[in-house]
């Protein structure tokens, strides 16, 4: 069996652990570095009251305290599914080198866990979403980020 197989075994059987202790849905991810597992996740959204508790954040979590760092340079994502919109923002925020995933998107939707609404949300104007998105005091915030810009001290990511 090579790394591969082996990385991705280990997702699937924490996917298989994380539903049968009834922590969340049927998912699991690890980040690798050099061959080593360096953090690792199931999916924790019922057990945590955590709508943010999917594989993928709890393995890129873990993974990041390991390394003391917010980016994951060097690594690989192997994770038991093809990641839903939220995971796959934060693993582009955490910029690991690869993603390798076991069950695709349409795998996930057959056991209703289906994202399309979410993908089909964001191509959506504003005024015509499920839930209601309103901007207020823009010029206010942007001053925010005028600071930013201007601070000399600012760790850049």
């Amino acid at each position: 069996m090579d790394k591969q197989e082996i990385f991705m075994r280990a997702a699937i059987t924490l996917a298989q652990q994380g539903m049968d202790g009834n922590h969340g849905g049927p998912f699991g991810a690890v980040v690798v570095k050099d061959n080593k597992i360096i953090g690792k996740g199931y999916n924790q959204v019922t057990s945590s009251n955590d709508p943010t508790a999917h594989a993928e954040v709890v393995a890129i979590r873990e993974a990041c305290k390991v390394l003391n760092t917010f980016q994951l340079e060097g690594c690989t994502i192997y994770t038991s599914c093809e990641p839903c919109p939220m995971c796959l923002g934060a693993i582009y925020w955490a910029r690991p080198d690869k993603v390798v995933f076991g069950a695709t998107k349409q795998d996930a939707a057959s056991a209703q866990f289906d994202d399309q609404f979410i993908y089909d949300e964001l191509e959506t104007e504003l005024s015509r979403r499920h839930i209601q998105f309103e901007n207020m005091m823009r010029d206010e915030a942007r001053e925010v980020f005028d600071a930013w810009n201007k601070k000399e001290d600012k760790k850049e990511y």
